[in-house]
């Protein structure tokens, strides 16, 4: 299949949906925490601590993982997935086994996604099919 898009494309692609999930992700963090009710300087704080942490989290992952074997790829991925559902569930109030039990379910259901995904897309070594 031809690659529509040139590299430079790709890489910002690479950076910039990190990004945006990211700004996405710690403003949902700040309203959970918030309640509803008033934004204040430390919610900014938040939602902004939260969306660098994400960022961050988010390109490591997307750097390193693919470099794993297809098995740890998907527990990489999937482990981040769950963690920031979970931790996004714990904003809203909710009991951290509650969280825990959430951002497990997510995460476990993301690790089969990933691995049929990789592993119906990969030989025995880990190379791409094409």
């Amino acid at each position: 299949m031809p690659d529509v898009f040139s590299e430079r494309v790709h890489t910002m692609a690479r950076f910039g949906v990190p990004v945006v999930l990211g700004l996405v992700y710690g403003y949902w963090a700040a309203a959970n925490r918030r309640g509803g009710g008033p934004i204040t300087g430390w919610n900014l704080l938040f939602g902004f601590v939260t969306a660098v942490v994400f960022i961050v989290l988010c390109i490591a992952v997307a750097l390193w993982a693919p470099k794993l074997q297809r098995e740890l790829h998907s527990a990489v991925k999937s482990a981040f997935a769950g963690a920031a559902v979970g931790f996004l569930y714990s904003q809203s109030g909710a009991p951290v086994l509650r969280s825990i039990a959430m951002g497990a379910v997510v995460g476990a259901a993301i690790f089969v996604v990933f691995f049929y995904r990789y592993y119906t897309r990969e030989d025995a070594e880990g190379n791409r099919i094409r």
